[in-house]
C-alpha cells in the first residue's frame, strides 16, 4: 500500500502588485508516494526553483497547501519551520557545503546534533550510513583529505542520517563536470533504491531528469504535462522528455 508523504493542493506564488503581477507557481496539485524518485522539469523562468523553495520552506505560498506526513506545513510559525526543516527534510547540493574544520564523522552527525539526539545514537547512525555509503574509512578525515566522490558520498549521508522524509535536490549536477555529474546521479539513484529514500529534483537537463521514476513539466507556472517512466530503460526514457519537451515550445538548448 502507498504512503503518501507530500501532498501539495493548489499552490500559488505570486509576485508583485495587481499591476505587474507574476504568477512563478499557478494552481499546481500533486503527490509523492513514500520511496519516490521524482523530477520537476521546466526552461529557466518556469516556477519549478519557485515550487521547490515553496516545499522546502524557503519560500511562503501565497495559496493553497503542502502536506508532509499529513502535516500543514504551510501554517507552521517560524520556530517550528526550522525544526520542521532539521527533522523531516534532507537537501543535496552542487558544492557538498560540507564544513573544512569538521571531519566527515561531525559532519554526517550535524542534523543530528543541532536537533539533540543522544550521542550514543548519533554513533549508531552514522555509522549505519557510512557502512551503507561505503565511506566508514573516511570517517576520521576532512574534507580536504577526501577525494570528490567521497566528498559526494558523505553529503549524501548527511542528508539521509536523519531518515528525512524527503530529499531534495535543486539543479544537483548544474554546474559539475560530465563525471562528477555522473557519479552524483549515481549516488542520488542509488539512495532511492538502496535505502528506500524519497527524492524529490529540480533539473532542466534531460539527461539528468532520465534517472527520475516519474517527472512532473512545469510551463509559465503551471503544470504542463506528467511522464511516468514504468518500464522504459533509461535511454527510451529519456527520447520520450526529449519528446516533452519539444512539445513545451521551448528551444531544447532552454532545457539543456
Amino acid at each position: 500500500m502507498n504512503e503518501t508523504i507530500l501532498q501539495a493542493v493548489n499552490i500559488q506564488k505570486y509576485y508583485g502588485g495587481r499591476e505587474n503581477l507574476t504568477k512563478a507557481v499557478d494552481r499546481i496539485s500533486f503527490q509523492v508516494q513514500k520511496g519516490e524518485f521524482l523530477g520537476i522539469m521546466g526552461a529557466s523562468g518556469s516556477g519549478k526553483t519557485t515550487l521547490l523553495n515553496c516545499i522546502s520552506t524557503i519560500d511562503t505560498v501565497t495559496g493553497g497547501h503542502i502536506y508532509v506526513e499529513g502535516r500543514d506545513i504551510t501554517k507552521l510559525k517560524r520556530a517550528e519551520l526550522a525544526a520542521f526543516r532539521g527533522q523531516k527534510l534532507g537537501f543535496i547540493f552542487q558544492d557538498f557545503n560540507l564544513l573544512d574544520t569538521l571531519t566527515a564523522r561531525e559532519n554526517i552527525a550535524l542534523p543530528l546534533s543541532v536537533s539533540g539526539t543522544r550521542p550514543a545514537e548519533i554513533e549508531r547512525k552514522v555509522e549505519h550510513i557510512a557502512a551503507a555509503l561505503d565511506i566508514s574509512d573516511v570517517l576520521g578525515k576532512f574534507p580536504y583529505e577526501m577525494s570528490g566522490g567521497q566528498q559526494q558520498r558523505v553529503a549524501a549521508a548527511r542528508a539521509v542520517v536523519s531518515d528525512p522524509a524527503i530529499i531534495l535536490a535543486d539543479e544537483p549536477t548544474g554546474s559539475l563536470d560530465s563525471g562528477s555529474s555522473r557519479m552524483l546521479l549515481h549516488l542520488i539513484t542509488d539512495l532511492n533504491r538502496r535505502l528506500g529514500a524519497t527524492i524529490l529534483m529540480v533539473t532542466h537537463d534531460a539527461f539528468t531528469a532520465s534517472c527520475c521514476r516519474r517527472i512532473l513539466f512545469i510551463k509559465d507556472g503551471k503544470l504542463f504535462h506528467e511522464l511516468r517512466r514504468g518500464e522504459d530503460n533509461r535511454a527510451e526514457f529519456f527520447t520520450k522528455i526529449l519528446q516533452v519537451v519539444s512539445e513545451l515550445g521551448g528551444e531544447q538548448d532552454d532545457f539543456m
